[in-house]
C-alpha cells in the first residue's frame, strides 16, 4: 500500500486551508485555458471511470477535465467489468492500481467507495454516492469564492430534500466555518451520522423554508426524487410542494440572492422557470465549475511527471 497517496472521498478528507488551495489551482488552470493556452501536468497519466449510475455533467466534466491535463480517461460502466459482482471490490482496486493512476467512481453505496479506496494503490475520486456529493459542494464552494460571496457571515441556505448533495454542503460549511440552514420536512432530515460529524458548527435545521430563505445571500435547492426514489415520488411530491424554490419564497431573500441548483432540476417541481432562468440564478456557472475544481482535484492528487 502506497501510504503517501491521497483519496477524496468526502469533503470532510481535506483541511480548511486546503479547500482555498484547490479553489486557488482552479483559478490557475482555469486561467491558463482562457487565455488559449495548454497546461499538462498529467500527461501520460491514464484517469479510470468507474460509473455504475448514469450521468450528464459529472462524466462529460471529468473526461473532458482529464483530457485538457493531458491524461487519457478510459469510461467503464457497470456493464462493463466485474466490480463487486464476480470479483470483489478489493481485486478490482488492486488490478486497476496496476494500470492506472487514479480512479473515479460513482457509484450507489458510500461504503463501495470506501472498500475500493482502502485496497487500491492510487487516488480515489468519489464522484458521487447516495450519501455523499463532494464534488459538486466543492464547484459550489468554489462558485460562491468567484463571486465573492464565500464569506464568514455569508448565510446560506438550502431547501427540500436532506440528501447526498446536503451532506457535503454541511461538511464544507462546517470546514469552512460559515453558517447553513437546512429547511426540509422532519422525515426527511440530513443523516444524524453527518450532524454529529459537524456538531459545534454553524449547522441549522428547520422545517418552515421561509425562515431559512429570509435575508439569505445564497439559496440553494435540489431535485425531491433523487435516483433510486423513483417509487417515492408520489409521495415526496406531496411533502415537499410547500419547499418550491419560487418568485414568492425567493422574495424573502437579499435583492442580490444567488439561486443554486447542482442540475438536473425538474422544473414546476422544486424549482420554477422563471427563478432558475432569472437574474439571480447561478446555476450554469455552478455546472461549468465542476470541470475547473475537477482538473484541480486531479492535480492534486495525481502525482505528476
Amino acid at each position: 500500500m502506497n501510504l503517501t497517496k491521497r483519496d477524496f472521498i468526502s469533503i470532510w478528507d481535506l483541511s480548511t486551508e486546503e479547500i482555498y488551495q484547490i479553489f486557488n489551482l482552479a483559478e490557475k488552470l482555469r486561467n491558463i485555458k482562457d487565455k488559449g493556452e495548454n497546461l499538462y501536468p498529467l500527461k501520460g497519466k491514464t484517469i479510470a471511470l468507474i460509473f455504475e449510475k448514469p450521468s450528464t455533467r459529472t462524466r462529460v466534466s471529468f473526461e473532458v477535465g482529464a483530457y485538457q491535463l493531458g491524461a487519457y480517461p478510459i469510461f467503464l460502466a457497470s456493464r462493463d467489468i466485474h466490480l463487486g459482482k464476480s470479483e470483489t471490490l478489493e481485486d478490482t482496486a488492486r488490478v486497476m492500481s496496476r494500470y492506472v493512476q487514479a480512479v473515479v467512481i460513482r457509484t450507489f453505496e458510500q461504503e463501495k467507495v470506501e472498500r475500493f479506496a482502502a485496497s487500491a494503490n492510487i487516488p480515489v475520486i468519489n464522484a458521487l454516492t447516495d450519501f455523499l456529493h463532494p464534488c459538486q459542494a466543492m464547484a459550489d464552494y468554489y462558485t460562491l469564492w468567484r463571486r465573492k460571496k464565500l464569506k464568514k457571515d455569508i448565510k446560506f441556505a438550502y431547501i427540500g430534500d436532506g440528501n447526498n448533495v446536503c451532506h457535503s454542503l454541511i461538511l464544507g460549511a462546517a470546514r469552512l466555518g460559515i453558517e447553513i440552514t437546512i429547511a426540509t420536512p422532519e422525515e426527511y432530515k440530513p443523516s444524524p451520522l453527518i450532524l454529529e460529524k459537524v456538531k459545534g458548527g454553524k449547522i441549522k435545521i428547520v422545517t418552515n423554508p421561509k425562515e431559512a430563505v429570509k435575508d439569505a445571500d445564497a439559496v440553494y435547492t435540489d431535485v425531491w426524487v433523487s435516483m433510486g426514489k423513483e417509487d417515492e415520488r408520489e409521495k415526496r411530491e406531496k411533502i415537499f410542494k410547500p419547499y418550491q424554490l419560487n418568485s414568492s419564497l425567493l422574495s424573502l431573500a437579499k435583492p442580490d440572492v444567488a439561486v443554486m441548483h447542482c442540475l438536473p432540476a425538474h422544473r414546476g417541481k422544486e424549482i420554477t422557470d422563471e427563478v432558475i432562468d432569472g437574474k439571480n440564478s447561478i446555476v450554469w456557472d455552478q455546472a461549468e465549475n465542476r470541470l475547473h475544481i475537477q482538473k484541480a482535484l486531479m492535480v492534486k492528487l495525481i502525482p505528476g511527471n
